[in-house]
């Protein structure tokens, strides 16, 4: 079976995956990620950049200075925690020490030129104090709970409250993932690495929100039938997106990817990275959660409603029954399924009809 046979097989339902029935596979799945993520982040904090600490930044141009030397130099004007230096693509020494004083960066300014033999009005300084950091997160966590209210009305107006509890669920889950990652891997958190982060929410709740939608037609009037459970309609709207979500996750991730492993990795372009990271992980936690987190979660919290247990029940019971019997009950709209729809019942009526009719004697043998 080719790809197009698979995709036109999913969404009419005669191929589909279990993905709602094996939810505690993703459960765990998703609950190892997150273990190992979170305690990341407790044994290993965040590298967070200077625009949240405060401190200064210098960047030497492309000099014969090595990394341990523009440490060691600059270490030896202000002494204490040995700064951080990087080596940027272009060949740009990139260090970041804890906040100085002007004359402070005027003595390490003059030092660094002096060892690494350029002059020292070429190199870039920029004093950042803890205030404006603390201000850029304070901005970031507000704009990160504005936007959770308004995800949450508009999912809970538009669809229902479960829904809006099963997407939010979904999107901490991304949340922590990307977070965690950024712990493990040691990768500095910046402003980029913020905007990143409010990207992917608006990503994941897309790709969520499309599954749900699915959900939401495929389960329109499913109480007043008998040949379909809740978790099946659901599931069947998972696998009709789920071609989608893969795309739309490709199309996404191939070019995030490129800024990441090129443009970062190969080119050196450290200002990427930050930005590429949070994207790529994501992106691709999202698609994961929008599939295998989210749905499960609703399905399991409407299995909890007595009109679905009920659902659910006599869907099981009509099941047991003989395929004749089975057939009688109502459609997805309400409408009766029967001996109108059953051939093998209208033949049996038809046929039981003619023989309960009395038999008639021939002319010959009648009375006169």
């Amino acid at each position: 079976m080719g790809l197009r046979d698979t995709a036109q097989g999913l969404y009419n339902g005669t191929v589909s995956y279990n993905f709602v029935g094996n939810r505690k596979r993703w459960y765990i799945i998703s609950g190892v990620i997150l273990t190992v993520t979170m305690a990341a982040l407790v044994l290993r904090p965040l590298n967070m950049g200077i625009e949240f600490r405060g401190g200064a930044e210098f960047q030497v141009p492309v000099s014969q200075c090595t990394i341990e030397e523009g440490r060691t130099v600059t270490q030896g004007v202000i002494g204490g925690t040995a700064p951080i230096v990087t080596q940027l693509g272009d060949g740009q020494l990139r260090i970041q020490t804890e906040e100085v004083t002007p004359a402070q960066g005027d003595q390490i300014t003059k030092a660094l030129g002096s060892a690494c033999q350029v002059t020292a009005v070429d190199i870039k300084i920029q004093l950042i104090g803890p205030t404006w950091g603390a201000d850029v997160s304070k901005k970031a966590l507000q704009g990160l709970i504005v936007f959770l209210i308004l995800v949450s009305i508009f999912l809970a107006v538009y669809f229902e409250w479960r829904m809006a509890v099963a997407a939010l669920i979904a999107l901490a889950h991304d949340l922590i993932i990307t977070i965690g990652v950024y712990a493990l891997v040691g990768f500095e958190v910046t402003p980029a690495t913020a905007i990143g982060v409010l990207t992917i929410l608006g990503f994941s709740l897309y790709d969520t929100v499309v599954v749900f939608d699915k959900v939401k037609e495929n389960t329109r009037g499913i109480l007043g039938q008998s040949r379909q459970t809740y978790s099946e309609a659901a599931n069947l709207a998972v696998n009709q997106t789920l071609v989608r979500s893969i795309n739309t996750s490709i199309v996404a991730l191939l070019p995030v990817g490129a800024i990441l492993f090129v443009g970062a990795g190969l080119l050196g372009a450290g200002t990427l990275k930050d930005l590429a990271l949070a994207l790529f992980v994501g992106m691709a936690a999202g698609a994961y959660s929008s599939i295998c987190v989210a749905t499960p979660i609703l399905v399991q919290m409407k299995n909890r409603e007595p009109e679905v247990q009920a659902l659910e029940r006599r869907v099981m019971s009509r099941r047991k029954k003989p395929d004749a019997d089975a057939d009688i009950g109502d459609g997805i709209d309400g409408e009766p399924v029967g001996a109108a729809t059953n051939p093998l019942a209208t033949r049996t009526v038809a046929e039981s009809g003619v023989r309960n009719q009395p038999k008639r004697q021939p002319r010959s043998q009648r009375k006169s």
